[in-house]
């Protein structure tokens, strides 16, 4: 049995804890600061609780001593903090963190160590360039590779077309960073909300733009190989328009803190939601000029006796499935390990990669389940 230390106990802490609590050769310790969220795993008792500030690298390093992994589930300006702990306590190390700063200091702290450094393992980046990845490889010579992530409510009804459905210090972030691009062979950065543009997917029209992070370390695997790649936040119409005057117009771009506020006190979350994935590569292929494209809708979802939404399962079966491959040997035990480097039937495949493939939404809730929702 393999010991994880799960830091952080937000929606996606509490979902890794949960599905690891599942599983019979993983035991789970859950560390956060606030003693109130530990109390949500309650009803997981074979799961340990412990406080925690995950700016104490000291105390990561002790409550981390003999463990297999750390899972951080921090939001991005604590990633560098509990990945140093990880290399002191010589432990493997995996996060979720979409924040390009943040995963450059990951990879400088992997550099020559004796465990796996596995950052940015979640939907986008994550499974994105796993996919982006597979596409990829099947051409002799590559023209466009086009990334669009959505995680939407199903049933949007406020003039943003959009709930809090993860992180709010994410979004925001990933909203006002300068965006990793490749145009006409050349590495580039392009402003946030840039490139807007729409299409329709099963006859539902939507919008995207550039967004921060969502490439992970594709650009760098591929410059040179491809001439154009980029990425895409995908939303419904309308709220681009919306967030260009708040983050441009009103500056609040600048106010990340006062913004937060405002998101948190007047957008609801909502656990009904719709994860969109679509991959389009172009290229040559035997002397032809062809297009691939990957396109799947997960929606949330019921295990066992738990509502989970589809950004929750989607992005704890991503770091969970990078986590299974290195316990079995998949992938290698020490170092850094990219995104890329995963292969997508494999991935699919596993046990927490397999929730990718359950497409079909919750329907016909009861009033208490709708209630919990």
């Amino acid at each position: 049995m393999k010991h994880i230390l799960v830091v952080g106990g937000g929606k996606i802490g509490e979902t890794l804890a949960y599905l690891l609590a599942r599983e019979p050769d993983y035991r789970v310790t859950i560390a956060d600061q606030n003693e109130e969220a530990l109390k949500r795993f309650d009803d997981l008792p074979d799961v340990e609780k412990c406080v925690l500030d995950a700016r104490d690298e000291d105390a990561i390093v002790d409550l981390a001593a003999g463990k297999f992994a750390i899972l951080s589930a921090c939001p991005y300006f604590l990633t560098a903090s509990v990945a140093r702990a990880a290399r002191r306590a010589n432990v493997h190390y995996f996060d979720l963190t979409e924040d390009v700063g943040s995963t450059s200091e990951v990879m400088q702290i992997a550099e020559g160590a004796s465990s796996a450094f596995m950052p940015q393992c979640g939907l986008a980046p994550g499974f994105i360039s796993i996919v982006a990845n597979d596409l990829a490889k099947r051409f002799d010579d590559l023209d466009f590779v086009r990334m669009r992530v959505g995680a939407l409510p199903k049933f949007p009804t406020n003039a943003l077309k959009y709930n809090l459905t993860w992180s709010t210090e994410g979004v925001i972030n990933e909203y006002c960073q300068p965006c990793d691009a490749i145009v006409d062979g050349e590495l580039i950065k392009t402003p946030p909300l840039a490139g807007l543009e729409e299409f329709a997917l099963d006859g539902v029209r939507y919008e995207a733009f550039n967004t921060s992070g969502g490439l992970g370390t594709l650009c760098d695997t591929y410059r040179g190989r491809v001439r154009n790649m980029d990425y895409r936040s995908v939303r419904y119409p309308g709220h681009h328009a919306i967030m260009s005057v708040l983050l441009n117009d009103l500056k609040l771009s600048g106010r990340k803190d006062l913004l937060k506020e405002i998101f948190e006190a007047s957008i609801p979350a909502t656990m009904q939601d719709v994860v969109l994935v679509f991959v389009t590569v172009s290229g040559m292929q035997s002397g032809r000029f062809v297009q691939e494209s990957y396109a799947n809708k997960i929606y949330d979802q019921r295990i066992d006796d738990r509502h989970l939404s589809a950004i929750q399962l989607t992005t704890a079966s991503g770091i969970l499935t990078a986590l299974d491959l290195v316990a079995a040997g998949k992938l290698p035990a020490q170092g850094l390990i990219r995104q890329e480097d995963v292969d997508l039937p494999t991935f699919l495949g596993s046990r927490f990669g397999r929730h990718y493939n359950r497409t079909t939404p919750i329907t016909g809730l009861t009033s208490g389940q709708k209630a919990a929702a």
